[in-house]
């Protein structure tokens, strides 16, 4: 591994630092989370036409830049120093890489281009709220967490063709025509914005019961939507009041919406299996990136206010008790930047990716290599963690003035607390990773006595978690 960067990806970090620098300052994050996308469009806009950021790691055939989960990482670590309000995270690091990796020729074709241009937006929908088990980051996502063939989840159904008087029972397998989904998905990343969803459903009823992945097209992009999307009969979209602004997430009712199958022929359950779980790691080295990045900006702006503020005559920066709660936050927070740039190689150079990725379906080259077992969640628990350690200190050393809703600290500490929310606990990320590496023999449980996780990937008596509420 050669841990020195290109002057390529020293490039990128400084053309992106600068513009943000420039765009977005706390006062400009705060008013545009409060605008009906719940981000700048003339911001995402410039990202992606002057450096490509949404194709960042797409393959130039397809109109992306060509480079690498690393790259990847690398920008989310400038966007999360800024608190970037954007759908790059649900575009490049969740939609993207599963079209790519599953989808056929012509979905490709007629899909990345776009997302690479910013031209359209995409997400990840999982019901349930359970993205961090379809992504396999806290559990094998081998299970029934699409639906599994009872109540609730997305269900998937084969749509008659004309004339035909029942649907075709054949396991869920389309004999031509479409699809259609029934269900709801919550805590939905950028759901109420994005012009495609790709949405994670159960088919073939519970004997012959398989998750897979379909698109479904949301025409009128770019606008903010409450209600029925436009062109698309039966999606409802409604944006979630959630903790964190900056990352807005949405709710999705689907009553009979017409989807299209992502992939050729009747789809392979193990390929999906396979892909959310190759993108899990990426969006996991990028998510930890970007928490890195909050963190750093966080504990820089709390060591220049501790150099100012005085007390006793003396800046508090001076008192050695000071010193060493910082000098431990440094050492946190580097030890989670190494693991997110390891975490970030690793996915984009595997040991079975030669040349730095594995084939897509038709022959594409994809992102996705075999990441060394377990490295992705880890790289994540230790991101997640020292975020939250950070932004906890940096309300308590900012004093009366950080315990104020309206601080700039409270930006980072709704950041680590939501996003922990979305795909954490912590301590389930280190379990997985664990239990990926081999560490533990089989049947042991997972720390706090959880117990061993379920079908679904969920522990045993674990209460539901909402990162969101709908309004």
């Amino acid at each position: 591994m050669d841990a020195a960067f290109t002057e390529e990806q020293h490039e990128i970090r400084r053309t992106l630092r600068e513009l943000l620098l420039k765009r977005c300052g706390p006062d400009e994050v705060k008013a545009v989370v409060r605008t009906p996308a719940g981000y700048d469009t003339q911001l995402w806009q410039q990202l992606a036409g002057r450096l490509g950021l949404p194709g960042l790691a797409l393959p130039t055939a397809y109109g992306g830049v060509g480079c690498g989960p690393t790259e990847l990482a690398l920008a989310c670590e400038e966007t999360g120093r800024a608190v970037l309000p954007s759908p790059l995270m649900a575009t490049a690091a969740l939609a993207a890489p599963l079209i790519l990796a599953l989808g056929s020729e012509r979905q490709r074709t007629a899909l990345l281009p776009a997302l690479a241009a910013g031209e359209l937006t995409a997400t990840l929908a999982v019901p349930g709220g359970r993205l961090a088990t379809a992504l396999a980051l806290t559990g094998p996502n081998d299970g029934g967490w699409a639906g599994g063939g009872r109540a609730g989840g997305i269900q998937a159904r084969r749509a008659p063709q004309e004339g035909e008087a029942v649907p075709s029972k054949n396991g869920g397998r389309p004999a031509g025509g479409g699809w259609r989904l029934y269900g709801e998905a919550r805590q939905v990343l950028n759901g109420h914005t994005a012009e495609v969803l790709v949405v994670a459903a159960h088919t073939g009823g519970f004997a012959k019961g398989r998750t897979l992945l379909f698109l479904v097209r949301a025409a009128g992009g770019g606008e903010a939507r409450s209600g029925a999307a436009p062109g698309v009969p039966g999606l409802l979209r409604t944006r979630q009041t959630a903790l964190d602004e900056t990352r807005p997430q949405a709710r999705l009712e689907l009553r009979d919406v017409p989807a299209e199958l992502l992939g050729e022929g009747d789809g392979d359950e193990a390929a999906v299996a396979g892909a959310l779980a190759a993108t899990g790691v990426t969006a996991a080295a990028a998510l930890a990136a970007e928490a890195v990045g909050a963190a750093d900006t966080a504990l820089a702006r709390t060591v220049a206010h501790v150099q100012q503020r005085e007390q006793f005559g003396r800046p508090i920066g001076s008192f050695q008790a000071v010193q060493h709660r910082l000098a431990d936050l440094y050492v946190r927070l580097q030890a989670a930047r190494s693991a997110a740039y390891y975490a970030a190689w690793s996915a984009g150079r595997g040991p079975s990716a030669p040349g730095g990725g594995q084939s897509a379906p038709g022959g594409a080259a994809g992102p996705y290599g075999a990441a060394e077992p377990g490295v992705g969640a880890l790289a994540l628990a230790q991101a997640l963690e020292s975020l939250r350690a950070v932004a906890a200190e940096a309300v308590q050393l900012h004093g009366g003035i950080g315990f104020t809703w309206e601080h700039e600290a409270h930006l980072y500490f709704k950041r680590a607390a939501c996003d922990e929310l979305l795909l954490g606990p912590v301590h389930r990320l280190r379990a997985r990773a664990a239990e990926e590496a081999g560490l533990f023999p089989d049947g042991a449980e997972e720390p706090g006595g959880a117990g061993k996780p379920g079908r679904s990937g969920e522990p045993a008596g674990a209460p539901g978690r909402a990162a969101a509420v709908e309004v």
